[in-house]
């Protein structure tokens, strides 16, 4: 049976509001994801985006779905089949650069939340009048940054934001300022020079300063 935008919904709102900032990942070798995982939950960011962007990632997210305290999503969903095979390998959430009626249909049929993409208020409107309500701001950066997610909020107060593309520790403060961002995504607290050579405290050391500073900064 078909899951609801509303229901659905609420998962991806409650997942975004596990910490200020949510991991990006691009994992390569699934021999790296069950530490991976573990370094990021412990350094305070539990909710992980594993992009489908290599041939390991769906393997990556079977691993790290079972590593207790996360939650596992599988992000870079274009096609219904990345749907499918992401449903299949475990993951909790799915998260996509932009939003296609197929992408939108395959993710309610398979029960798969969805945290879509949008650039513009004309795509965030049009999400909007699917009930989806929490959205991805993406490109976040390229796409005009905090000002632009600021002028969109005004008019569009009922949707909140996971900006991501060229979010970074440094910009974060711009984004976790305005009030409708609930979280922001950044591929800065597992680089990937840490995880080819398996440095796990460095990167939940990164991760605990990011839990740290951004939670600083939304108080």
């Amino acid at each position: 049976m078909k899951s609801n935008p509303e229901t659905a919904q609420k998962v991806i709102r409650d997942t975004c509001t596990l910490a200020p900032i949510m991991p990006v990942l691009v994992v390569r070798d699934a021999a790296h994801a069950a530490p991976l995982a573990r370094a990021l939950i412990a350094g305070g960011l539990p909710a992980l985006e594993v992009t489908l962007r290599t041939p390991a990632a769906l393997d990556v997210i079977a691993a790290m779905s079972q590593i207790a305290g996360g939650v596992v999503g599988a992000g870079t969903l274009i096609t219904p089949k990345d749907v499918r095979d992401a449903k299949a390998a475990g993951a909790a959430f799915g998260v996509s650069p932009g939003a296609t009626d197929a992408l939108i249909e395959a993710c309610l049929t398979e029960n798969l939340p969805l945290l879509p993409g949008a650039a513009s208020a004309s795509e965030a409107m049009r999400l909007l009048e699917r009930g989806y309500q929490v959205q991805k701001f993406f490109p976040a950066e390229a796409a005009g940054g905090a000002a632009a997610l600021k002028a969109i909020g005004a008019p569009l107060p009922q949707i909140s934001f996971c900006p991501t593309g060229g979010v970074s520790l440094k910009n974060a403060k711009t984004y976790l300022d305005l009030p409708n961002v609930l979280c922001a995504g950044g591929s800065w607290v597992a680089p990937d020079a840490l995880v080819s050579t398996g440095d796990w405290g460095a990167i939940e050391a990164l991760a605990r300063e990011a839990r740290e500073t951004c939670d600083t900064l939304a108080t």
